[in-house]
């Protein structure tokens, strides 16, 4: 494990996302300090750090929902710095926000469906949606009941089975437990892990950083917008001094190990 912004990633080579020097913030103020680091293809990386670390500055950024002022964004080769939020959903980047989206008055079936709504051929779309009813039970029983009568856990898996339907390369998640008691939230990393293991790669910021570290490939850790460790998910758990991040204070400033 390393704190060194460059280390510990994939290689340019074999990234599917590669962020290099990225800065950020609202108004005159940077939030994001030189951002970088990569995510490979098929790995499941979470961002986690304390409150006010620039987590879901960065997930905004990527996805095209705040510029940056400076840095590169690649995805797939291709640079996506200037373009906007739908024209990085159509290269293949979905995003699950930390907020519900469902609309509460159309039916479960109709909101899965919603998530396919740049696919013209309408036998893509019932191929999809039934190959997701039969990876997300949820959405076969309850497809006729209107998507407001769902929990907010089962809402949260209705999410993740709409992010499916423009067979994404990357899915990002935004916060994907918050609000959830835990076996609720074991059933939503159940799945966010099946999506993992049948080919989707997955980035997420996570608030649950021991629970989002386990069941990640790897991980990094945000600081006053600095990349301050990245490692694997086990390593990040391991670090002799991570139990500060989990108790809502700052990493230290000594140098982790190796």
């Amino acid at each position: 494990m390393t704190s060194s912004p460059g280390n510990g990633a994939a290689r340019a080579g074999e990234a599917l996302l590669a962020v290099d020097g990225l800065t950020a913030g609202y108004g005159g103020g940077d939030i994001l300090k030189g951002v970088s680091f990569s995510v490979a293809r098929h790995e499941i990386m979470c961002i986690v750090g304390p409150n006010g670390s620039g987590k879901s500055t960065l997930l905004s950024t990527i996805v095209g929902i705040l510029r940056p002022r400076r840095g590169q964004i690649a995805f797939q080769g291709e640079s996506l710095i200037g373009l906007a939020p739908r024209q990085v959903l159509s290269k293949g980047m979905v995003m699950v926000p930390q907020a519900h989206s469902l609309f509460a008055g159309m039916t479960v079936r109709e909101n899965v469906e919603m998530g396919a709504f740049t696919v013209g051929d309408s036998r893509v779309v019932r191929r999809r949606r039934e190959e997701i009813e039969e990876m997300f039970p949820l959405v076969r029983e309850r497809a006729r009941d209107k998507a407001g009568s769902l929990s907010g856990g089962q809402q949260r898996l209705v999410e993740l089975a709409r992010s499916l339907m423009l067979d994404p390369s990357l899915i990002v998640l935004d916060e994907p437990s918050i609000g959830l008691d835990p076996p609720t939230r074991r059933s939503v990393f159940g799945m966010i892990r099946l999506m993992n293991q049948q080919g989707r790669t997955i980035l997420l910021v996570e608030q649950n950083a021991r629970a989002g570290l386990k069941l990640s490939t790897r991980g990094l850790v945000l600081e006053n917008g600095k990349v301050r460790l990245s490692g694997t998910g086990r390593e990040i758990l391991e670090h002799p001094e991570i139990s500060s991040l989990y108790l809502g204070g700052a990493v230290s400033s000594a140098t982790p190990r190796s």
